[in-house]
């Protein structure tokens, strides 16, 4: 299969790796392409693009965007076979998502050299930056730069090569090469003279090439395009500069080949004490292949002390420094919060939660680290023996949940036991928050499962939340609800309403999480009703909100529903390849629960659905959802007396997403070996359903008519 590249620093180009550029057609072909670069592998809805294409989109614009994406599959996969699925340039749900690997596009190369240039020895990190530089033909998405979809993609590429600028300077100093430096730097700040750190970086290596004049000229040129550019005076970093500047510093002078042991003396009265190093050398301690870093120098005396300051006679100002720049702020504010926070203060267990929560909604690994490190801080509060602490720290992983089976059942048990305790311990008083976010974490964690107290904990946060009538509280517990609406089977249209009532009350107040989650239920409930025009639309209103606020997970639910389309409109081939590249994604997403046994389990479901023999792999991996595939291998097998054993030791199906798709299985499987008593149990089962697609509330896939399966 012919490997393709894609281009977009500078204007956007496609081409065979190792081999000569594609030949792309006209402006909006390429406009295509890179707007499904910028989604990141992520779907692009046909209206979205229409919007992005056209100021005033013209009668058939749709059909025009068609018409682009077939010339450009031809082009990038010229040897696919005809009406074979696109395997690159895929339809998925309502649109089109570019699905190239992570080395093929220059932008992304470029973006994980940086950081792993930060990790690297100073010899390495120059030959890294050095090459990620060379990858730059222009401005990133060139010919698009007045387009608004592309201007914050083009904004921050452009300042991470401003980064990577720099930080090659950096490396250039540590070994101990100021002369390299220079000229670069020269020509930067030429361009971007608001660059502070550029401004001390080129100081520093004109100093060490023994141009003391030189380097003081700079700062003062530093000073003089900040005060009348910007109106602010040099930060810091140059201040402190200039003072060691001239008074010859020992420490600016360091040597790669030898690095000093170097103890920053204690600060003089009135100074801070010593800088952050350069960007390059924080959080790494040093070892035999790290160089010395190039330290920023410590602070000067009030510029008017001595005439030895930038401006002299001139009083201190009263401007406060300006920010650092956004890579910057998290380590510097990391470095302050662990300074100045104590550890195992109850102020650092309920700070970690919230970084907890954050960190849950950052993609698939992120989300595995935060059910570890969640168990561990509710672990820690408990052993303050503080009921109220325990409540925040277990309240405040308000994470929206849409899957309804446990990730780490052990986990949830434990979250369980520790919330019910707390409950019971909370003394008299107004807790009432507190008692209903464990409420509402109760009825998310027992998911799935039977028995009276998921549900009854969910309505009583749910009522709790709206007499407190706080938005985000009433959110979380619309969710505990949302989770223990699987009793029966027949519930889309409560859940529909469900979801409804989270959308207006997240945008109303700004819960984006939420009203993604709301879109979410109400995809999975309007597929459950067969009404896919509204599905889609919640399918594509989903993927621009997780676009906007870089929420990669949303993703993967979106797959799986263009798959499940697939299928419910009579297309199993291409449902089918959808299958497969939606469970593709689901490896790495931190979704145990979901991901376990899924594929087999929608391929079982597909064949089924479109009258195919069935075809079950004993050799799968069906995970959870094993019991009611057994009927079908025994069968497949032969093997009828035993497959009409496990047909009746079938438990009632979990409560979850999948209540009626197992229903399903259980009576086609019945049908099959013509076992009256399971038929009579799936159609009690299944009755209330009657107007559903089984299976299809779950998002993921369906077995087609409820109905069928009652009139058989």
């Amino acid at each position: 299969m012919v490997r393709v590249v894609f281009g977009v620093l500078g204007p956007t180009v496609a081409a065979v790796d190792g081999g000569g550029a594609l030949a792309l057609k006209g402006p909006r072909h390429r406009a295509v392409l890179a707007r499904l670069i910028v989604a990141r592998r992520r779907v692009v809805p046909v209206a979205r693009l229409v919007e992005d294409l056209w100021a005033d989109p013209p009668p058939g614009a749709v059909g025009a965007v068609q018409t682009f994406v077939g010339a450009l599959r031809r082009v990038l996969e010229p040897e696919r076979p005809p009406r074979a699925p696109a395997r690159l340039l895929v339809t998925d749900g309502p649109g089109y998502a570019l699905r190239t690997g992570p080395d093929t596009v220059d932008a992304w190369r470029f973006e994980t050299a940086l950081a792993s240039a930060a990790g690297l020895p100073a010899p390495k990190a120059l030959a890294t930056l050095e090459e990620a530089l060379g990858w730059w033909r222009g401005p990133a998405y060139a010919e698009f730069a007045d387009e608004d979809w592309s201007r914050g993609e083009r904004a921050r590429l452009a300042e991470l090569r401003l980064q990577a600028v720099e930080r090659r300077a950096e490396a250039h100093l540590a070994l101990g090469r100021p002369a390299d430096a220079v000229p670069d730097l020269d020509a930067h700040l030429t361009d971007h003279p608001w660059r502070e750190d550029a401004w001390r970086l080129l100081a520093l290596a004109l100093y060490r090439q023994h141009r003391q004049g030189d380097a003081l000229a700079v700062l003062r040129r530093a000073r003089e395009v900040l005060v009348n550019q910007l109106g602010v005076d040099p930060g810091p970093h140059l201040r402190h500069l200039e003072s060691d500047i001239l008074t010859q510093t020992p420490a600016l002078d360091l040597h790669p080949a030898e690095p000093p042991q170097h103890t920053p003396a204690p600060p003089a009265p009135n100074r801070p004490g010593p800088p952050l190093p350069p960007r390059g050398a924080r959080n790494r301690a040093p070892g035999p292949d790290t160089p010395a870093p190039t330290t920023s120098p410590p602070p000067l005396p009030p510029r008017g002390a001595r005439n030895r300051a930038l401006t002299p006679n001139k009083p201190p100002p009263n401007n406060p420094p300006p920010p650092p720049t956004p890579p910057d702020l998290w380590t510097r504010a990391a470095k302050a919060y662990n300074r100045t926070v104590a550890k195992g203060t109850r102020a650092r267990l309920e700070s970690t939660v919230g970084l907890i929560r954050n960190l849950a909604v950052t993609g698939g690994e992120g989300l595995a680290e935060a059910r570890h490190h969640r168990t561990a801080a509710i672990t820690a509060a408990e052993e303050f023996a503080d009921p109220e602490l325990t409540a925040r720290v277990i309240g405040a992983y308000d994470v929206p949940a849409i899957w309804t089976r446990a990730d780490d059942p052990a986990a949830a048990q434990q979250i369980v036991a520790v919330a019910e305790r707390t409950l019971a311990a909370l003394p008299t008083g107004p807790h009432d928050t507190a008692r209903c976010r464990l409420l509402a974490t109760v009825a998310l964690e027992t998911r799935g499962a039977a028995g009276p107290r998921g549900p009854e904990a969910a309505r009583e946060a749910e009522a709790l939340a709206r007499r407190l009538d706080d938005p985000a509280l009433l959110a979380f517990a619309l969710n505990g609800r949302f989770m223990q609406s699987f009793t029966q089977a027949g519930l889309a249209p409560q859940r529909d309403a469900i979801g409804a009532e989270l959308v207006e009350l997240a945008v109303r107040h700004g819960l984006v999480t939420y009203e993604v989650l709301g879109h979410l239920v109400r995809l999975q409930a309007r597929a459950a009703l067969a009404d896919f025009a509204a599905a889609d639309t919640h399918a594509a209103t989903v993927d621009r909100l997780a676009e906007r606020h870089e929420l990669p997970l949303v993703g993967v639910f979106t797959e799986w529903y263009g798959a499940l389309r697939l299928s419910a409109t009579g297309q199993p081939a291409r449902a089918e390849t959808a299958c497969r590249a939606a469970a593709a994604r689901l490896d790495g997403a931190g979704m145990p629960g979901l991901e376990r046994g899924l594929l087999p389990l929608a391929l079982l479901c597909l064949r089924l659905t479109h009258g195919l023999p069935p075809d079950p792999d004993p050799r799968a991996d069906w995970g959870p959802h094993r019991p009611w595939a057994e009927p079908f291998t025994l069968i497949a097998e032969g093997r009828h007396t035993e497959a009409r054993t496990a047909l009746r030791a079938l438990p009632e199906p979990p409560h979850d997403l999948l209540y009626e798709a197992y229903s399903a299985l259980e009576a086609e499987a019945a049908l099959r070996l013509d076992d009256r008593t399971v038929l009579e149990r799936a159609r009690t089962r299944l009755r209330p359903a009657a107007a559903e697609l089984a299976g299809a509330g779950s998002g993921l896939l369906t077995l087609g008519p409820v109905e069928r399966y009652l009139a058989d």
